[in-house]
């Protein structure tokens, strides 16, 4: 495992001698409103765009770099910028990206400082804010437990309850499916960009937009499915299901796809769950029927005796699911910690930042059907304070009201010379805001 890179701005240095270079981000208006207060303190700001979905959303076209060669010419195009520009730091948006792990090499070698941003640990209404890289590549996969409980004695506030709906999912769609529609129509200046996933743009476009149709119909289907397995009156284990083209999927566990994982649980509930208990998948919030999900998980559990028993939703409310689960098994969705939170025993066989020994199941998945054992829930809630009070930031990159709540906080985070995790450590870690959680 890669340690995160965590290369810091020197002490003392003052916002008006930073130029920060932002890379690609979040679908959406998200970084063009990060770079205009970056600007307010002074620093320069610059962007560099992959193609017309990046400058669709970045309204100051004074300070837009276009980037028009073919994958291999980034690295010497990024030095050249720096070169150029005097670059001391960089922001992007999830770090498994060929332009951003490259950015990131890049930046190893030079003594930048990255700020890397990343959907919430602990969504919804957080979103993630690290130095160096996240999730597998973040800082929380070298620290303890007993290290985060040394930490907190420097906080002191009481941290709010996980939301039981997601904040801002239409605002995602809808910016997804609006990204995709820019590339596939006004891409001309931009003719040797190649997509970081292998679905091809147009497809990408239309399972957006299908999403976005659809979901008054979602709507209904996720009550009516949820109904169905909570008054079933049988005991389940739970599965969550991740988006296969995931960078956290795809970097971050043992499989090559989806199939891989759904027979593997399959297989070993078959072989050790009571009888009388059941087996649900749950499929992610924005998946879209590009894996033929439910085909392989009715094929798979027909052929190991156990169709009865096995069930698919592709919709889902997912806290009244846990509520009554008696297990969760999962590569490394950060749905898991909805799970965690609950003192629900969990299963996980990815890397992911609270695969800590205190929370995760060691047991076999046949012995861990039979009987499941549970986490340390004093723990896994220290870890969850910890998380609150360093790298998650209330709000949203996706609706006006959650971008004005992370904008509040994470501009003086960017500026410290200390990553958030040295800040708590130091004692020196600015208030947190956590109670104006986003309706």
């Amino acid at each position: 495992m890669a340690q995160a890179f965590t290369a810091q701005p020197p002490a003392g240095t003052p916002a008006t001698e930073r130029l920060f270079l932002f890379l690609q981000g979040p679908h959406g208006p998200f970084f063009h409103g990060l770079a205009q207060m970056v600007r307010q303190t002074g620093a320069q700001v610059w962007r560099v765009g992959f193609n017309a979905g990046d400058r669709a959303f970045w309204f100051h076209p004074a300070s837009y770099i276009a980037h028009r060669g073919a994958p291999q010419d980034w690295p010497a195009h990024l030095a050249q910028i720096v070169a150029e520009k005097s670059v001391t730091d960089l922001v992007l948006y999830g770090d498994t990206r060929f332009v951003h792990a490259s950015a990131i090499a890049f930046a190893r070698e030079n003594n930048l400082c990255v700020h890397v941003f990343e959907e919430g640990y602990l969504r919804p209404y957080w979103v993630t804010y690290e130095r160096g890289g996240t999730n597998g590549h973040s800082r929380l996969m070298q620290t303890s437990v007993a290290e985060m409980r040394r930490a907190l004695t420097h906080a002191d506030a009481t941290t709010p309850a996980p939301p039981a709906r997601w904040g801002d999912m239409r605002q995602h769609v809808f910016y997804g499916a609006l990204y995709h529609w820019f590339v596939m129509f006004k891409n001309g200046g931009y003719r040797q960009f190649q997509p970081h996933r292998q679905v091809p743009v147009s497809a990408e476009f239309i399972l957006y937009l299908r999403r976005l149709l659809m979901m008054p119909l979602h709507s209904l289907q996720r009550r009516l499915a949820t109904a169905r397995i909570r008054r079933g009156g049988f005991s389940y284990h739970l599965a969550l299901l991740q988006l296969e083209h995931d960078s956290s999927f795809q970097v971050h566990s043992p499989f090559e796809d989806m199939h891989a994982f759904i027979e593997l649980v399959i297989t070993g509930f078959a072989s050790g769950a009571p009888r009388h208990h059941h087996l649900v998948f749950k499929a992610h919030p924005l998946e879209t029927g590009r894996a033929p999900l439910r085909a392989d998980i009715t094929r798979l559990a027909k052929s190991h005796g156990v169709a009865r028993r096995v069930h698919f939703l592709q919709c889902g409310k997912l806290a009244q699911l846990l509520n009554e689960a008696r297990s969760a098994v999962t590569v490394n969705s950060t749905a898991a910690q909805q799970v965690l939170w609950r003192g629900i025993p969990l299963k996980v066989f990815g890397a992911a930042i609270y695969n800590k020994p205190e929370f995760i199941s060691t047991q076999s998945l046949a012995q861990f059907f039979a009987a499941p054992t549970r986490p340390d829930r004093a723990a896994y809630q220290d870890f969850r304070a910890y998380l609150l009070e360093t790298s998650q930031i209330p709000g949203g990159f996706y609706s006006s009201r959650g971008r004005r709540q992370v904008l509040r906080q994470v501009v003086d985070m960017m500026l410290s010379p200390e990553d958030p995790y040295d800040a708590l450590h130091t004692g020196r870690a600015g208030p947190r805001q956590y109670l104006q959680m986003i309706p």
